[in-house]
């Protein structure tokens, strides 16, 4: 029997880099105003928010588009949309 050729492992998964057609924008986090809520991880639709375990550890910005939903829902107004 032959090998799937519908399996792909995560390891050999290609990782896509799109930022570079950013908006013109892109998020600027306030760490100190975080409180770790996710919200920002929930609504990107790029996954350009980075995880340690359950904490906000940063923006991947190879993969944000700079569509600001971040800003938008985060409670503790933390993440402002800046210039590119």
């Amino acid at each position: 029997m032959s090998e799937l050729s519908w399996i792909v492992s995560p390891v050999d998964a290609p990782v896509p880099r799109t930022g570079g057609w950013r908006t013109g924008v892109k998020p600027s986090v306030d760490l100190t105003r975080c409180i770790d809520c996710l919200l920002c991880w929930v609504y990107c639709p790029d996954s350009a928010v980075v995880l340690d375990g359950t904490a906000f550890a940063g923006l991947d910005y190879d993969v944000c588009k700079g569509c600001e939903l971040c800003a938008a829902v985060c409670p503790q107004g933390a993440i402002e949309m800046v210039a590119e």
